[in-house]
């Protein structure tokens, strides 16, 4: 009875979508909202008020120009929370409303959803250890003495690798960047000090495809995506995905729409290990409900749980020192951020030293809290259509709601 009701309820919503879809005017929330039950019963009293206020909170990022649109979808144990469509995926050349099947270019979230991915099923398989050299795969980059950085340290981002290499390295072709990437010196020896880097992340796509004899964009969808059922996510999308895609920013006066937003990705042919994976939140839900449930996904396992241990335990790095010269400490995982100045959607009451999740330059977001059981996605145009929209505060806003509505914060309230 109570999913024959949720889905005539979400039926009726969709209706009303399609028909307010067609109106002009200003950028309004619109989409379906689908919350489900916790733990089977009602909602605890106050839950729904929490939940309320992202609505609230997504509004307002929308109408102050900060994105926009938006979708929200708030896993917890393993059940639907709050799923939500906001405002518009394109404003320019012509409108087009949010849809719960939009795509979205998820910049850096490739990090952790394909290349750190890829790089533990291969370590699973005895293919790779993370303590494995790099130069191991491939002999060049040892120049410039490379020699010893690890696996571990890019998966870190200690190796001491510059964040970005100049665009000019990439113009003549993937052949010649890859020759310069494996030219370039270190800014400090490895594992000394944290600092974000797509140039690690596109060296561990790179060994990927050394090791597996496959592209990484073929190796991520045979082993990873299709297995989860991750129907619309991938570097290189068909025209209707194209069309279902949120837009970003643009290339030479023409508006980008289902083409990767990042310049390097863009010049090695919109695939690398740093950018340029394109997905839905209900895609990147199935892979947050596998890595919750320790690797395992209805009923299908894609990795042992002591590889999820392996991937997503916090690990100690050196992020930089205090005004007073102290030296400051950060967690990151395998993949995945933890406590950094990266860490805007843990928001202010999930965990400090366990939860994780990753950051997209485009406006894309995840945090995971294994302790609850809970997966907050936001995905964000904010770059559409003029490159100016920030949406970190609300990263930080939708995060405390989530948590506080999964029950993180009750203690500290006064009576």
């Amino acid at each position: 009875m109570q999913r024959r009701e949720w889905l005539r309820s979400s039926l009726f919503a969709v209706l009303a979508h399609l028909s307010g879809g067609k109106s002009g005017g200003t950028a309004a929330p619109i989409g379906y909202t689908a919350i489900s039950s916790l733990a089977g019963g009602l909602f605890p009293s106050g839950v729904s008020e929490v939940l309320k206020q992202i609505d609230a909170a997504v509004q307002q990022a929308i109408e102050q120009g900060e994105t926009a649109g938006a979708v929200v979808h708030i896993l917890h144990k393993d059940r639907s929370l709050y799923i939500k469509a906001f405002g518009d995926r394109l404003q320019q050349p012509q409108r087009q409303p949010m849809t719960m099947d939009t795509l979205f270019d998820l910049a850096s979230l490739t990090k952790p959803v394909a290349t750190a991915s890829a790089v533990m099923h291969l370590v699973e398989a005895g293919q790779l250890r993370v303590s494995d050299t790099v130069a191991r795969y491939w002999p060049e980059f040892a120049a410039e003495g490379k020699e010893k950085v690890t696996l571990e340290h890019l998966l870190l981002h200690t190796a001491g690798l510059i964040a970005d290499n100049p665009l000019a390295d990439y113009a003549a072709g993937a052949k010649q960047a890859w020759e310069r990437i494996a030219r370039l010196k270190l800014l400090n020896p490895p594992g000394e000090r944290f600092r974000y880097s797509d140039v690690g992340y596109l060296v561990l796509g790179r060994v990927v495809e050394l090791v597996s004899g496959q592209s990484l964009e073929v190796f991520c969808r045979k082993q990873l995506w299709e297995p989860l059922g991750m129907k619309d996510t991938d570097y290189k999308l068909t025209e209707d995905q194209k069309r279902r895609s949120a837009g970003t920013g643009r290339r030479q006066e023409r508006m980008l729409q289902g083409e990767v937003h990042d310049p390097r990705a863009a010049l090695l042919g919109g695939i690398a290990g740093h950018a340029g994976l394109f997905s839905t939140a209900q895609d990147l839900a199935r892979f947050c409900r596998m890595l919750l449930q320790g690797g395992e996904l209805d009923g299908k396992r894609l990795f042992r749980e002591s590889t999820v241990r392996q991937w997503t335990t916090p690990r100690k790095v050196t992020v930089g020192q205090s005004p007073s010269g102290a030296v400051t400490t950060g967690l990151r995982t395998y993949g995945w951020d933890v406590d950094t100045p990266y860490s805007a959607p843990r928001g202010d009451l999930f965990p400090r030293d366990r939860s994780f999740g990753h950051t997209g330059f485009t406006g894309t977001s995840l945090w995971l809290d294994p302790a609850t059981q809970t997966a907050v996605i936001l995905l964000t145009n904010r770059l559409h259509p003029d490159e100016k929209g920030n949406v970190t505060p609300l990263r930080r806003q939708v995060g405390t709601l989530a948590a506080q509505a999964v029950g993180y914060g009750q203690a500290k309230k006064k009576p």
